[in-house]
Parts: C-alpha cells; sequence; structure tokens
C-alpha cells in the first residue's frame, strides 16, 4: 500500500566524500566521519532510531563542495553546513526534535 507518505520522518545524508586530488574542498576531510558517528549514536541515545523514525546515513558527493562540510534532512530538503557536534546536536534538539530550521546553519 503507498500512502506517499515518507518511510522515514528525518532521513539524514551527511556527505562523506574525500577527493584526494583536491581540486575542490572534500567533506571527508572535515569530520565528516565523525559527525556523522555522532548523530547516529544521539539518534539511538534519544531513542529515534528504528523503522518509520530517523535514519543517519552516509553519502558520497552531493556536489556542494565549497559549502561544506554538509548534511541534508529529508522529506524537507533543508541542507546544513556545521563545524563540529555542539551544531550537530543543535541540528537535532531543533530540527529533528522541533521542527525549527536552524538558521545559522542552513546553506
Amino acid at each position: 500500500m503507498n500512502d506517499d507518505k515518507p518511510f522515514y520522518e528525518h532521513h539524514v545524508f551527511f556527505c562523506t566524500n574525500v577527493r584526494e586530488d583536491g581540486s575542490r574542498p572534500s567533506c571527508g576531510k572535515c569530520g565528516a566521519f565523525d559527525a556523522q558517528q555522532h548523530a547516529k549514536q544521539r539518534i539511538k541515545q534519544l531513542g529515534l532510531n528504528g523503522p518509520g523514525k530517523v535514519r543517519i546515513n552516509k553519502a558520497g558527493c552531493m556536489d556542494r563542495c565549497e559549502e561544506g562540510p554538509v548534511v541534508v534532512i529529508y522529506p524537507q530538503g533543508t541542507w546544513y553546513t556545521y563545524v563540529d557536534t555542539t551544531d550537530i546536536d543543535e541540528i537535532i534538539d531543533r530540527h529533528i526534535l522541533q521542527g525549527e530550521v536552524v538558521e545559522r546553519l542552513k546553506i
């Protein structure tokens, strides 16, 4: 049965691409792996993981290299950048838990 409802309430993708040639910035060289793991653990601690809830995934290049590191949250399609896990926690607390866009990190 297809009711057009997204499978996850929030599906979060962290660009973890590593660009070896240095032609463009690389999210994978800006702490993206650690940030993705931090988000995954935090969502699990909050009990938000599981079917229909929140899914945290790694992604390859999302072609926003110069704005990175980047994370995008669907189904809203909201793009963020971040510096550290404090920013990741703010995205989780405000966007995922409260439904509020974090304007200072939005790209």
